[in-house]
């Protein structure tokens, strides 16, 4: 439980920061009617939890909002006006009934951070491509099948979160998001590891859990800056060499898969501080030269 406790920590923790307000940079308002009696002061508003069923069209009035988090409540489509908050840079709609993503996101172009996780959407337009300063982008637990190409000018992302989905791939140019760290892709429709996401060299966290995944390729090696690599659950047998030449790498989930032995090599894996391995069939030979060749390693069996 403490490791499991430790997993959620890593993902949920990273990025907590960014989607809350910041109440020593403006006021937080609470109150749509106290906001709109003052609109030109208000930055940051907090609409979490409320019941809302929709946004009314006054919240255009709103022309100096900075962050709008309106998660948690019954919102079934999008208001127009919202769209034309164009200051707006934090946008948070986590946990409401949106089975779509409206073409006029575009005009939300300095948005850091937009959430829509929790919410029924199937597909994402092409002109989110648009947001050129989107820096993160949650869209976890939807229905999405497919990412349009026009993803990758998002050039400025760094977390890119589509776990719990039904994704069998992604588009083949992803590479260009080269400023990308962190990648979930858990809980998914993937059967293979697509050779593309070895070329964004920048990534720190890949999450791969809960997937048909049956082989790695030995090129992972070249994912140097790598830091947590989470593949439990999926079907792998085996391990390539090259998952021991991750120098960075300082947590590795392969829990309940179907692994008996790792590479014969592992002196590479130097900053490796936990390894999770329950759920496979590894011998007690094995369990004991993993230990002996990872002193620094606290591994769950």
């Amino acid at each position: 439980m403490r490791y499991v406790i430790f997993v959620l920590w890593i993902f949920c923790g990273l990025t907590m920061e960014a989607q809350n307000a910041n109440p020593n940079e403006a006021q937080v308002y609470s109150n749509l009617t106290t906001a709109l009696k003052i609109p030109e002061d208000v930055k940051q508003l907090s609409l979490r939890d409320q019941h809302l069923f929709y946004l009314p069209d006054n919240i255009g009035d709103l022309q100096s909002l900075l962050f709008l988090n309106a998660m948690g409540n019954n919102l079934e489509s999008w208001n127009p006006n919202l769209l034309g908050l164009n200051t707006l840079e934090v946008l948070i709609l986590k946990q409401n009934d949106l089975n779509y993503i409206p073409k006029d996101i575009a005009k939300l172009d300095h948005l850091i951070l937009l959430n829509l996780a929790k919410n029924k959407l199937t597909d994402i337009p092409e002109t989110l491509g648009q947001l050129k300063d989107l820096q993160f982008l949650h869209l976890s637990f939807n229905d999405i099948t497919e990412l349009p190409e026009t993803i990758t000018n998002c050039k400025q992302l760094e977390v890119l979160e589509l776990d719990n989905n039904q994704l069998r791939f992604l588009p083949q140019n992803i590479a260009k998001l080269n400023g990308l760290k962190t990648l979930n892709l858990g809980y998914n429709q993937f059967y293979e590891f697509d050779p593309a996401w070895l070329i964004i060299k920048n990534l720190e966290t890949l999450n791969l859990e809960h997937n048909h995944l049956i082989k790695l390729p030995t090129e992972i090696k070249n994912l140097k800056k790598l830091k947590t690599l989470v593949l439990n659950d999926n079907q792998l047998e085996s391990l390539p060499e090259g998952i021991a030449k991750l120098p960075q790498l300082e947590l590795l989930l392969l829990s309940n898969n179907s692994i008996t032995t790792f590479p014969n090599d592992l002196s590479g894996l130097k900053n490796l501080k936990t390894l999770i391995i329950s759920g496979n069939t590894i011998d007690q030979s094995e369990k004991e030269r993993l230990v002996k060749e990872l002193p620094n390693c606290k591994i769950f069996w």
